[in-house]
């Protein structure tokens, strides 16, 4: 690299607002290019111009096709081919932390990240800081033990089986707005590490952070013909995927877009969509402990506006800390989040009419209550594309949530800072499991206890793939120490840890040795 951290970056995020728009570009086979159309990306805090973005069109994806094809089926390296390039990535991770170690460019990417996707500096900057400790793991020889396989004993002399971890060849990762350096890089890395040639798309209105990333991973030392980045709309990538010969899709986004992409693409797909995520408070609450559980269910809930996809959808609150006041604390701590510090901020995929008509629905079921917020911000540049709403609560009895008239909406998600909130009592558990168990989506969870059979019964009776659970149990954490992904699903992606990569940027492959010798006096035995 450089003597100068930020070498690689092509533009300053600090000042970025107003005319001229910072441009982006398609990178195609080791080169930085341009369609013949390209759209403003407006920002999300005042409407101005601020980025201008390719606009690919169907007729452009030839070169992207031809990129894509030049990878074989075998990847760009695996257990028997270029496997220097294990070593390769090794060093290049090595790299990639040093340089995020510096302040210019841990500063650079959060404000970058703060520029597309507003939140606060804390959530930016913690975004930035566990991207750099997952490729942490990944320094030295940690790349080539991805690949770690197996071998058992054969049948007779000269025979064994060996498993490997082999990659897919060409593939492509789609990414979405919200985490827009974490969730590419994470899912970019594992599928380089171990040996696929990726054409990546970022949501459009985030696209910035991705490229400038692509462009600090060229300066570290990766070979610029490793990654493809498309700018497109949603038809257009689809019909890359349907022409250019993708072996599998990493998905990161909206449930109709997943089902329809493992139809058209006979299920090779790892997807990691929706969730409507759960939080249970056991009955056993101690007035020391309120205050924190109340901070981090306003944590969960709320941060970032509640765009993650890990975000508190539900709590259900055992009536022991709903008599201790619970709503009340959380409803307090909700209410010190300003536009000012981005701790709430504009809303990217759902606008007010939208979040109000749900408030409304909810409104209509028995016994409903806004607990809390219910008002659009004030005082504010957003735009009406995006929604501005305060942190909100629509409390909804147990019992009514589980009337098949009411379930659907009252489990419906709103990407947005909006939770449900219920009361469950003494002899009520099976009640909330049962919720728990109609649910469609079961990505993370909480179970805020310390009783440890409470724990386990709920354990047993769920299926979340990231469950936390104890006192400091929540809904939204970092993946990079541990598994972060969706159970129940078969097409169920995973990210942050080694098995996570294995499963979804690789398969099995089974090499069995046979050498012989031939039995002495061995003749042709009659078909069998």
């Amino acid at each position: 690299m450089s003597n100068d951290p930020l070498a690689f970056a092509t533009l300053d995020p600090f000042t970025l607002n107003g005319e001229p728009p910072a441009q982006m570009y398609n990178l195609v086979n080791g080169q930085w290019v341009l369609p013949k159309q390209c759209r403003e990306v407006r920002d999300p805090l005042n409407g101005g111009p601020m980025l201008t973005v390719p606009h690919t069109q169907p007729d452009e994806l030839d070169p992207f096709i031809e990129s894509l094809a030049s990878c074989p089926k075998t990847g760009l390296h695996n257990p028997f081919k270029n496997v220097e390039r294990y070593l390769m990535y090794g060093k290049i991770c090595t790299k990639l932390v040093m340089a995020l170690h510096t302040k210019e460019v841990e500063d650079f990417f959060t404000k970058c990240i703060q520029r597309v996707m507003p939140k606060s500096e804390g959530q930016a900057r913690g975004e930035v800081i566990i991207t750099r400790q997952f490729i942490e793991n990944f320094c030295g020889d940690r790349v080539r033990f991805l690949a770690r396989g197996f071998s058992n004993p054969g049948d007779h002399h000269g025979q064994q089986s060996n498993g490997y971890r082999w990659p897919y060849g060409p593939v492509a990762i789609v990414s979405p707005f919200n985490f827009p350096l974490e969730i590419p890089v994470l899912q970019l890395m594992g599928a380089l590490f171990m040996g696929n040639k990726v054409v990546i798309k970022n949501s459009t209105s985030t696209c910035m952070v991705i490229e400038q990333y692509i462009r600090l991973l060229h300066a570290c030392g990766m070979p610029k013909t490793d990654v493809d980045l498309i700018h497109c709309g949603g038809p257009v990538m689809g019909e890359l995927l349907d022409r250019a010969p993708v072996r599998s899709i990493q998905f990161t986004g909206s449930s109709f877009v997943a089902n329809m992409l493992s139809e058209k693409h006979k299920g090779k797909v790892f997807i990691e969509d929706a969730g409507f995520d759960w939080k249970i408070l056991g009955p056993d609450m101690k007035q020391e402990e309120l205050e924190y559980v109340a901070y981090q269910c306003d944590q969960d809930a709320y941060a970032a506006s509640g765009q993650k996809c890990s975000a508190q959808s539900i709590l259900f609150a055992h009536e022991n800390w709903v008599k201790a006041g619970l709503f009340e604390k959380v409803e307090a701590r909700a209410a010190l989040r300003s536009l000012d510090d981005l701790t709430i901020g504009p809303v990217l995929t759902v606008d007010n009419e939208t979040i109000q008509k749900h408030i409304d629905r909810l409104l209509s079921i028995p016994g409903a209550r806004i607990q809390f917020g219910g008002k659009q911000l004030e005082n504010h540049q957003i735009p009406p594309c995006c929604g501005s709403f305060q942190p909100t609560a629509v409390f909804i009895p147990l019992e009514e949530i589980l009337k098949p008239e009411h379930f659907e909406a009252a489990t419906t998600e709103i990407f947005g800072p909006f939770q449900v909130l219920t009361e469950w009592k003494e002899g009520q558990l099976d009640l909330v499991l049962e919720a728990c168990e109609r649910m469609d989506h079961h990505l993370t969870a909480a179970i805020v206890s310390t009783d440890i059979h409470f724990i386990q019964k709920v354990i047993g009776h769920t299926v979340n793939g990231t469950t936390y659970a104890g006192l400091r149990a929540r809904t939204t954490g970092a993946p990079q120490n541990h598994w972060f992904g969706p159970a129940g699903d078969p097409r169920g992606a995973g990210i942050g840890t080694p098995e996570a990569i294995q499963l979804v940027w690789s398969t099995h492959r089974e090499v069995i040795e046979d050498f012989g010798p031939i039995p002495d006096g061995w003749t042709p035995p009659h078909p069998t």
